[in-house]
């Protein structure tokens, strides 16, 4: 009897391909040319509904199923990333313009403006993100309000969830009786929750801030900075979101939090109410109470 010997190298080529046929075979055309489309329109959402409906209907090529899958988001991520790292210092800018106010006549003559706007570029592992706002009230020729604020936060993410953070800012509060405050810190952070509804994170580094008052007094002074940033994504139309940072002194401590809820009027345009509470503890000038701002502003993403 004569024996047939094949060689090994034809049988590692032709192995995997009958496997694959294989495995294309379990997998029903129809099914197949569904996923496919899918694939082929990118949403992420309708990917992943019409994978989990082929999963449950073709137990036996779930891992097919998932392969297709994983291959695209392996191809997006490529071109994601190529993207990015193509861009120019100009690109890939995000941003929102908020605004609001009021204007009162009669018994009292008064007006009233808040304002601000956050541009974000993110990158691979690089986000940096600027930050002005403006918040303004004058009653009967009185200025009860001035309050301009102007910041800029690198971040580098160095794992999935961890981060290291820098902060450079510059304060102006007539209300609370400093002229300029220029703030500088560094730290690590955490995302503590990521997922669709919600995201959590905290961060904390040391500080030095810089304040020249009203009445013409300087210091410097070291501390500690701490905040926390959440977002609850509520429905599609509705997000909760709630920060708050603190700065611990020698003998002054500082406490900023904003509250807020916002809901979409269109795919750019938001309306939404915010409650901000300041403190500050005894400084040169007086103990100082809670110092609260509600408002009521439009939203536009750009």
């Amino acid at each position: 009897m004569r024996r047939c010997l094949i060689p090994l190298s034809l049988l590692s080529i032709a192995t995997p391909a009958a496997a694959q046929a294989a495995e294309n075979a379990l997998l029903p055309p129809a099914v197949r040319e569904m996923l496919e489309a899918a694939i082929a329109n990118g949403n992420e959402t309708e990917i992943a509904t019409v994978a989990k409906i082929a999963k449950q209907t073709n137990p036996a090529s779930t891992d097919q199923i998932q392969r297709m899958v994983n291959s695209w988001k392996e191809r997006t991520k490529a071109t994601h990333d190529t993207v990015i790292r193509e861009a120019g210092i100009g690109d890939l800018w995000t941003g929102r313009i908020e605004a609001g106010g009021f204007r009162s006549t009669g018994s009292t003559s008064e007006i009233g403006i808040s304002a601000s706007a956050t541009a974000t570029r993110t990158g691979i592992q690089w986000t940096h993100k600027l930050t002005a706002s403006a918040d303004y009230r004058r009653a009967n020729g009185v200025t009860s309000r001035e309050r301009y604020f102007a910041g800029y936060e690198p971040r580098y993410e160095f794992d999935p969830r961890g981060f290291a953070y820098g902060l450079a800012q510059f304060e102006r509060d007539t209300s609370i009786g400093y002229d300029e405050r220029y703030t500088a810190s560094v730290g690590v952070g955490y995302k503590l929750i990521v997922s669709k509804p919600v995201d959590l994170s905290a961060d904390i580094g040391p500080s030095v801030r810089h304040v020249k008052y009203l009445i013409g007094e300087r210091e410097t002074k070291l501390g500690v900075r701490g905040s926390m940033a959440l977002a609850w994504r509520a429905s599609p139309t509705l997000t909760f979101k709630q920060t708050a940072s603190g700065y611990a002194e020698t003998d002054v401590y500082t406490l900023n939090s904003l509250t807020s809820l916002e809901t979409k009027v269109s795919t750019r345009w938001s309306a939404a109410f915010s409650y901000n509470v300041q403190y500050e503890s005894e400084t040169v000038l007086e103990a100082r109470d809670f110092d609260t701002l509600s408002r009521l502003t439009l939203t536009y993403d750009f």
